[in-house]
């Protein structure tokens, strides 16, 4: 009963480490059509972070990379969203894009055409200089 009571406390906390993001990160969303909604309003190209809790290199790119001093100045110039794989209201985006290693960071224009997209982790600065390259060809 105790392991059973611990399981269904985990499973319950799950979700709310998977949107606990450190200090000075960009300001994510957690879903998929809101961000292609968000973009096209904003007229923003889209960053999608499919990722899980359970992942290292994904954890390390969340605590490290996306608070980072090299990638904050591109903070406000992409729409951000957090998408965890575990979670079946992801499913369809991850498929949609081939995920099938995390991370996965898919790049999409404002109008939600693909753009790049990389796949494992990467340090603050070879991601900030991805970004930098993803806006110029979102334009």
């Amino acid at each position: 009963m105790k392991k059973l009571i611990t399981l269904l406390a985990a499973a319950i906390m799950l979700p709310a480490f998977a949107s606990d993001f450190p200090s000075g990160s960009p300001k994510f969303g957690t879903n998929y059509e809101t961000a292609l909604a968000t973009a096209k309003k904003e007229g923003k190209p889209i960053i999608l972070v499919f990722s899980a809790t359970w992942c290292p290199p994904c954890q390390s790119m969340k605590k490290a990379v996306y608070p980072s001093a090299e990638v904050k100045p591109l903070h406000d110039k992409f729409v951000w969203a957090y998408l965890d794989v575990d979670d079946t209201e992801n499913a369809k985006a991850a498929s949609k894009y081939g995920v099938e290693g995390i991370p996965h960071v898919q790049f999409l224009s404002s109008e939600g055409k693909n753009i790049d997209k990389v796949v494992g982790g990467l340090p603050p600065a070879e991601f900030a200089a991805t970004l930098s390259k993803v806006l110029k060809e979102a334009k």
